[in-house]
């Protein structure tokens, strides 16, 4: 007997290998077309992007201005475009400035430097509740600022998406561009999370 909800117990995974699957014996999706978008996603569009884009940034202080003053174009200067990329602003975040990034209506979203977004940017809760108390949110996300620190929350439209340069750590200072590519993280670059010094 099924039940409303069983699905849940089912591992998404499956669910989605399956409805593929299905999808593909009644000839609606070719799979190897599928396979590109994959590809595409895992590659050449995600978070590895948004992490060249502000380690280059933080080695390069022209880039850096060029990326605060115009971020579409500093970001396709490093071949960064496509869908959901046609306007990206860059907000930095600073000792005494933390920017936060939410889509109140749905999940815009700057793919072309971040991929797709992750459960919880979509999440209702998110959305309602990190523009009403975001500090709040922000801890329980694992992120405790000091209470002198302005929390500026930024809504994502389908005319402007943001993204956010963090702050350089500590103690990375003698660090190639490459390696400081490997500490950034998608949700710091969303504004839900610092960047860690190695």
């Amino acid at each position: 007997m099924t039940t409303t909800g069983s699905t849940d117990r089912i591992p998404a995974a499956l669910r989605t290998e399956a409805l593929e699957q299905l999808l593909t014996e009644r000839g609606l999706i070719d799979p190897n077309v599928m396979d590109k978008f994959i590809t595409n996603y895992e590659t050449n569009v995600g978070p590895l992007n948004g992490a060249t884009v502000v380690a280059k940034a933080w080695t390069d202080p022209e880039y850096r201005q060029r990326l605060l003053d115009d971020g579409t174009a500093a970001i396709k200067e490093l071949g960064f475009a496509g869908s959901q990329g046609e306007h990206i602003v860059v907000v930095e975040n600073t000792a005494s400035i933390h920017n936060v990034v939410v889509c109140t209506l749905c999940s815009c979203y700057p793919w072309p430097v971040l991929g797709l977004p992750p459960s919880w940017y979509k999440d209702p809760a998110y959305r309602a509740r990190v523009v009403r108390e975001p500090r709040k949110v922000l801890s329980e996300m694992g992120l405790e600022l000091a209470d002198d620190v302005q929390i500026t929350v930024h809504d994502s439209s389908s005319e402007v998406r943001w993204l956010v340069l963090p702050e350089r750590p500590d103690g990375t200072e003698g660090l190639s561009e490459d390696q400081l590519v490997q500490l950034v993280t998608r949700d710091a670059m969303v504004g839900v999370a610092k960047v860690q010094a190695p």
